[in-house]
């Protein structure tokens, strides 16, 4: 059955590949991205674009109307959208932090509290949240980061029981290292101390991914709420 999907931060790398994953399964899907012309691969997979800076407020909730006026209520949602601030921690201003956290953390509760608004009424819904390994593992460079990827475990958990008994699931995907543009501005020194940690001794696809996250939709995870499935070939093992 095609369902109305919305992807935050679906412009590129991750976000992409999951709005291309539930596009060519039929869905229909809605992306997000928060500045500049749609996306041209929106286009090519016959996916609404919306421009939403999801630390505002006034914004989700324009996408949102956008959204439901071309697919109806969201029945979906990745809370894909986020950015990266990276500097050690006496280098970090205050502003790198909050940034950070109120794009990777508090605009996922945005997302989420919007789409919950429907699902609730429909007694219905998937909701998945990408956070990171870094959640668990930690980063030198990156304690905002890794602050707000942590932070939306207990989020989804506390999403999870809240809306358990309404049939609404609420779960979390943990990529490691994955081949983006963003991985793809390391220098090979850079990316082979972290391969080197990872047992799968490669990078992860963006589609492999995207699977993930498509099967958390799915009815067959339909007993699957509030669990952190790692996509990061075995570097976050043990934690």
């Amino acid at each position: 059955m095609s369902r109305s999907v919305l992807v935050t931060g679906g412009n590129r790398g991750i976000g992409l590949a999951v709005a291309r994953e539930f596009a060519e399964a039929g869905d229909r899907v809605a992306l997000t991205y928060r500045t500049g012309e749609p996306p041209p691969a929106a286009t090519r997979l016959g996916c609404a674009a919306v421009t939403c800076d999801v630390t505002d407020a006034a914004q989700v909730e324009r996408a949102y109307k956008e959204v439901e006026a071309a697919h109806g209520p969201v029945e979906v949602l990745v809370a894909n959208a986020g950015i990266t601030r990276d500097r050690l921690l006496l280098r970090m201003t205050e502003r790198d932090f909050a940034d950070v956290l109120d794009t990777n953390l508090t605009g996922v509760f945005r997302v989420v509290r919007r789409a919950a608004e429907e699902m609730v009424q429909a007694r219905r819904g998937r909701i998945v949240l990408i956070s990171s390994a870094v959640a668990l593992l930690g980063a030198a460079g990156q304690s905002n980061y890794a602050a707000a990827k942590a932070g939306l475990v207990g989020f989804a958990r506390s999403v999870a029981r809240e809306f358990g008994s309404r049939g609404i699931t609420c779960n979390v995907v943990a990529p490691g290292f994955v081949e983006t543009a963003m991985t793809g501005a390391l220098t090979e020194r850079q990316r082979a101390a972290v391969l080197d940690k990872v047992p799968a001794g490669r990078g992860a696809r963006p589609a492999e991914v995207a699977a993930a996250v498509r099967f958390l939709a799915s009815g067959d995870a339909a007993y699957i709420t509030g669990a952190v499935l790692p996509v990061d070939g075995g570097l976050g093992m043990g934690h």
